[in-house]
């Protein structure tokens, strides 16, 4: 028996699509049930913060976008410089000027075959305001972590280097696993057992003044995080990037994550079987945070 259609309210209403080079009304930007991707998981996409209207590191969000898609085995029907350009054009028309923006490209209904032969790729770009302190957690203060029953798969094992849509599905129920559980967020170990990442952004521990990563070996290498490290090369800091082991967080002096969704928010504690961690907002944390901040509005 047919049903009602249950309205389910969208993320933005009133913003428009840019959709294949067309700025569109949101709500007729669709796509076909049989959309490659959706059923193999074959999207890629960026998020960019936009600050006073003007795009931050955009290019080199649309520059990894093009590789995440090389990596997946096809290419982008526009350049760089196109992309930008429609991104800004959909912060125009919908009169944003702080935003979250959302390009995305994938594989089309030409085919739901695993080889994805003749799909057309199409290529859509989204925004909406989505403020930084309601990202993640209740934006009052430092991250809530627990470890995460999911790991991050090897990188021979899946195309780890691309923001690839299908391998956010670990990261999806890590987070609502946190959830439930009352916490922010989830870390996630790699596939030999150090420490990778949480499920959207990379973390970074400060010890002695010294700032330490993981490699990006099976995860997405956060622009966010290098500009992060710039900063703090500024600041006279040392960073380095490494083998992160669950003791190398405990003796950390403080810890942060950096992601563009987040920009750089600092972790608190760490739940794990057996073990509870805390870590106080320190003053690298804090100082590192106001350069960031500052930086955006520089950059705008």
């Amino acid at each position: 028996m047919l049903t009602e259609a249950v309205k389910v309210p969208l993320v933005d209403t009133t913003s428009p699509v840019w959709f294949d080079g067309t700025l569109l009304p949101s709500s007729e930007a669709t796509l076909h049930v049989l959309t490659h991707s959706l059923h193999n998981g074959g999207a890629v996409f960026e998020g960019i913060r936009a600050y006073d209207g003007r795009l931050f590191l955009g290019k080199e969000h649309f520059r990894r976008l093009q590789r995440s898609a090389e990596l997946l085995g096809y290419t982008l029907p526009w350049l760089v410089d196109d992309l930008q350009a429609a991104a800004e054009a959909v912060l125009w028309a919908g009169g944003l000027k702080d935003a979250y923006v959302r390009p995305i490209a994938w594989r089309g209904s030409e085919s739901v075959t695993v080889s994805a032969q003749g799909c057309r790729i199409h290529t859509a770009i989204a925004a909406w305001d989505w403020p930084v302190e309601t990202a993640l957690g209740d934006g009052t203060g430092g991250l809530r972590l627990v470890l995460s029953d999911w790991r991050r798969p090897a990188p021979d094992t899946a195309p780890t280097a691309s923001k690839c849509s299908g391998l956010y599905m670990t990261g999806t129920l890590s987070r609502a696993a946190a959830a439930r559980s009352g916490h922010d967020d989830a870390l996630m170990l790699d596939m030999a057992g150090h420490v990778a990442e949480t499920t959207v952004t990379n973390i970074v521990l400060v010890r002695n003044g010294r700032l330490l990563s993981p490699l990006p070996t099976c995860f997405l290498d956060s622009l966010t995080k290098r500009h992060v490290f710039d900063l703090a090369r500024g600041l006279g800091l040392s960073v380095h990037e490494g083998t992160v082991s669950l003791d190398d967080l405990d003796a950390a002096d403080e810890v942060f994550v950096t992601g563009t969704s987040v920009e750089l928010r600092p972790v608190v504690s760490l739940d794990r079987p057996g073990k509870h961690s805390t870590w106080p907002v320190g003053r690298i944390t804090k100082a590192l945070r106001e350069a960031f901040r500052a930086s955006t509005r520089a950059h705008a």
